[in-house]
């Protein structure tokens, strides 16, 4: 599992009738038990997911992937860039590396959202046969357009199984040039990149997450200095070098939560100090302390709410309603 997900949902149990079964995932909606987020096998670093919950969902936080999530039901709302946005049914939302959000639902009646999130050289590999480096870049957070949303469902479809490498870099592609389309088409100069030194980094990191690494080691391995190291490492990869590293921790930190392991011991195994070293950038990184993402992941929440494929009727029925109520 890698460390992008989950990103802070409280845990909130409200009780149901277990005679009063539900045949649509709109009614499954308003009757689910508790908030809670549904994770699906992570694949090569590609990580989806389904939150539902009410209210306030997570505070500020920042991850380095691009996230780009479809809302199914409810209104999403959130902080980016010093602005309040709000996502409806249908709308797509694109949250770029390393900026500050939150989030939650605008309305009494709740929120669902699926969201995939894809790491930065995985969309920067899929530009590459067009002749762009440089990572697409989005203002607007929340859009409307129907090809990528149709992307989107296909790749969010099924959450009990991976996507498979054939439909993974197919996604990746489309979903590459469809933000290129749309927003920047990330055709600055990067001829003074150093792409091999930037990749050979970022694989020490990914490898030495659990060890100190100092600039120094960056610098070598680079043999570029430290300022113009983070500059490029920042165009390439998104994020900082420090940043790379504490997210590979923080996503082995993750994998051991999910496999039951106790806290003390993710943070220790992850390279942390300490379980309160740790959970200070776990809340940071994801909304959320340690504790509430072992809570809400848990796989009885994902039984008991039903999750299942996006139903296309139910999405066409929000999205006409939210128009009408608009």
């Amino acid at each position: 599992m890698s460390a992008n997900s989950t990103r802070g949902v409280r845990s909130e149990r409200v009780h149901t009738d277990p005679a009063s079964d539900t045949n649509t995932c709109l009614e499954r909606l308003c009757t689910a038990t508790r908030d809670s987020i549904r994770v699906a096998p992570e694949e090569d670093g590609i990580e989806r997911i389904e939150a539902r919950f009410k209210g306030k969902g997570f505070d500020p936080h920042r991850h380095d992937t691009y996230a780009i999530g479809l809302t199914l039901n409810g209104v999403q709302t959130f902080r980016y860039r010093g602005a309040s946005h709000a996502s409806l049914p249908g709308q797509i939302i694109v949250i770029h590396p390393d900026e500050l959000h939150d989030g939650g639902a605008g309305t009494e009646g709740g929120l669902r959202y699926r969201m995939i999130y894809v790491q930065p050289e995985d969309i920067r590999d899929a530009l590459e046969a067009t002749g762009a480096r440089s990572l697409p870049h989005l203002a607007d957070p929340v859009f409307t357009d129907p090809h990528l949303q149709a992307i989107l469902r296909d790749c969010l479809e099924d959450m009990d199984s991976e996507m498979g490498g054939l439909k993974r870099s197919s996604f990746l592609g489309e979903i590459a040039t469809g933000l290129c389309r749309v927003g920047d088409t990330g055709s600055g100069d990067t001829s003074s990149m150093d792409w091999a030194a930037l990749e050979e980094c970022a694989g020490f990191l990914k490898e030495c997450f659990r060890d100190p690494v100092r600039v120094s080691d960056l610098e070598r391995i680079a043999d570029l200095d430290r300022f113009t190291l983070s500059r490029q490492f920042k165009r390439a990869y998104g994020t900082s070098p420090h940043r790379y590293l504490l997210m590979r921790r923080l996503g082995h930190a993750k994998q051991m939560l999910a496999n039951g392991n106790p806290l003390a011991d993710a943070a220790i195994e992850s390279g942390f100090a300490d379980q309160s070293h740790m959970n200070r950038h776990f809340r940071r990184a994801f909304g959320m302390t340690p504790g509430a993402w072992r809570q809400l992941t848990a796989t009885d929440t994902a039984i008991d709410l039903g999750y299942g494929p996006i139903n296309e009727a139910d999405l066409a029925a929000e999205m006409a309603k939210s128009r009408e109520e608009a």
